[in-house]
Order: C-alpha cells, then structure tokens, then sequence
C-alpha cells in the first residue's frame, strides 16, 4: 500500500516497527475507525498517542511469550485484542529527580499531558507504599488506551532501602533529547506536528517505557526485594510495561476457560467494589536479566492481564475506573514468590 493511501496510524506504526511486524501487531488490535481514519502531513496528538500505544503492545508480547501465544489463540479463533491499558512503575526519591530521569510520575506526565491525557483518578496502594494515577485520553477516552502509572515511595521504607534505592536509581539517564522534548511542547501547545518530525521522534520516547540505570549489584536487588517486589522489579526491569490489558466481555468465563487450558492463570478474580470492574492476569513470564556482577540470573518480568467493565448507570458510558484493591492484588502477579510458585 502507498504511503498516500495509508493513514497516519499505519503509516507511523509501520515506519517505527517495520513492515511485516507493523503490520501484524495492527491486525491484532481492534482501534476505532475514527482514529484509522487520520490522513495527512500532520500528526494529531491521538494519532500519535495511538501509534505510541501500539509499539508498546509490541514491545510487551516480545517480552512476555505467555501474552503472545494467547493473542495468537485470540486471532486464531477470530478475535481482536481490545487494548485497555497499559500500566508502569516509577521510583520517587524523598527530594529531587532519579539520576538524570524527573522523578517518579514527572517522568511520563511530560509525556502524557501533551499528548493530551489527563489524570483521571489518584489510587493510594499503601500495602506497597506506592501511589497508582490513571492517565485518560480527552479526544478519545474509551479507544485509546489508558495508562495506570504507580510511583514507589522510596522515604517510606528505611535507610537501609534508600541507600540501596539511591545505588540503583540514581544513575538513572534522560532518555529524551532536545528534539522530542520539542515534539512534546508541540503538542503541549495545541499544534499538531509534521508527520516527518514525529515519526523521528516516536521511537526516542518509546525509549523512555524502558530501564534507564545502569545494571544493578545482586546485592543491591536482593535488599530491595527484601522489602519490595515492586522495588527489585523496577531494579531488572525499570519503566518498561509491567503488563498490558486486553478488554474482554466475559472476564470470569476467559478465565476459566485459560485455567482448563493449564495457562498460567491468577488463582483470584479481582472485583472492584463498585462490582463493574473486573480483572485477573497470567502470573509474570520470568525472563534473564544480567546483573553488575555479570551474572545471568532468573527473575519475574512482565505479564499480560484481562479486563471486563460494565457500563456504569450514572454516565451510561463503560466504567474505565479502576480500583484500589484489584491494582494490589495484580501487582503481585510479579512478586519472586508468584514467579516461583509457576
């Protein structure tokens, strides 16, 4: 297909991805025609909010082969992935940024409010002394996905973690350069941008949804997971996906369905207490990571999860809330205990 004939989505997908993988990840997905529809040499913040989603869907079925052979299945008997959300961790120092990196959520919002999310809902997760934000998109809040990004409070746990916390994080880089950074005051401004200055600039703030310290000392990791599988997660892991949402209709019978397959399935369906939302995961894939030693060891990745969301009757609109309890219960879909009990 000529670039004429291709919308500004594909175009942007393609470009960043290449042709075949493009291709077959936007086959795997069911997107609002509204938003396909986009042509041009300008880039609206939605298509490129969109096309950003897309590659980071990409991104977690490379690193999570449990994910990826159920969304093979998934098209195999004919279906779409309804991409909900996307979720990611980051760490707040008591003062200043991590390394080079704005600290915590500072990191993302410069990315998410010019490309026009707001946050939705503050979600307190004090069993993991973290803080959860949804980000919800203006121009398209029910079709492009949300992100639900967790902060980890460092000055909540003892000197002892902060010190090892400073070790790890604090070497942490800017992944953004000037010319994204431009891009994003673009769009901050209410211009859309040529579609040649964006597809540059997607893949460097693509680049950020990764790790951005250097390779943590086992032993540093092994002090943070002594406290925190979020911490050490984030120590292997950094700010790459920590799993990404497929919106489905019936949840509880997905589930069962997967458990009689032998899929590695959460045990507990989490329910949220207004009952609308529902949510259960595969437990984390683990993967290798090296560590400053240079040392090869297993620990827990990311992981793929499923969503149903009833409407809600106040609105008549689906509930894209979340819920503080069934965040809590997910998260632990990467703690070393629940990789190791697969």
């Amino acid at each position: 297909m000529s670039n004429e004939n291709m919308g500004t989505i594909e175009r942007l997908v393609v470009a960043t991805l290449g042709e075949a993988t493009g291709r077959r990840t936007l086959d795997m997905l069911a997107i609002d025609p509204a938003l396909l529809a986009e042509r041009g040499e300008t880039v609206s913040r939605a298509a490129f909010a969109m096309a950003l989603n897309i590659a980071l869907f990409h991104d977690l079925l490379r690193r999570v082969p449990s994910g990826d052979a159920y969304v093979a299945d998934a098209l195999a008997r004919g279906g779409k992935v309804m991409f909900d959300h996307g979720a990611l961790r980051a760490i707040r120092f008591p003062d200043g940024p991590t390394g080079a990196l704005p600290g915590g959520e500072d990191a993302f919002t410069r990315i998410f409010l010019p490309l026009g999310y707001e946050m939705a809902a503050v979600y307190p997760l004090d069993r993991l002394k973290m803080t959860g934000r949804a980000y919800r998109h203006r121009d398209y809040p029910d079709a492009i996905p949300q992100f639900f990004l967790s902060e980890l409070h460092v000055d909540r746990f003892d000197a002892e973690f902060g010190a090892a916390a400073a070790r790890v994080f604090g070497t942490s880089r800017d992944p953004l350069d000037a010319d994204a950074k431009a891009v994003l005051d673009r769009y901050a401004a209410g211009e859309a941008v040529a579609f040649a200055v964006a597809v540059m600039a997607l893949p460097t703030i693509l680049a950020a949804f990764d790790r951005q310290h250097e390779l943590p000392a086992f032993a540093d990791y092994q002090l943070l997971l002594s406290r925190s599988n979020e911490a050490a997660w984030i120590a292997t892991e950094g700010n790459a996906f920590n799993h990404a949402t497929d919106r489905v209709t019936d949840v509880a019978a997905l589930a069962d369905r997967l458990k009689a397959e032998d899929r590695p399935m959460k045990e507990k369906l989490e329910i949220s207490a207004t009952g609308r939302v529902r949510q259960t995961a595969f437990r984390a894939d683990s993967v290798e990571r090296l560590f400053a030693d240079g040392e090869w060891r297993q620990v827990p990745g990311s992981f793929y999860e499923f969503i149903s969301r009833d409407i809600d009757p106040e609105t008549g609109r689906i509930d894209l809330a979340f819920d503080t309890g069934n965040a809590t219960g997910i998260f632990a879909m990467t703690s070393a205990q629940e990789s190791a009990a697969r």
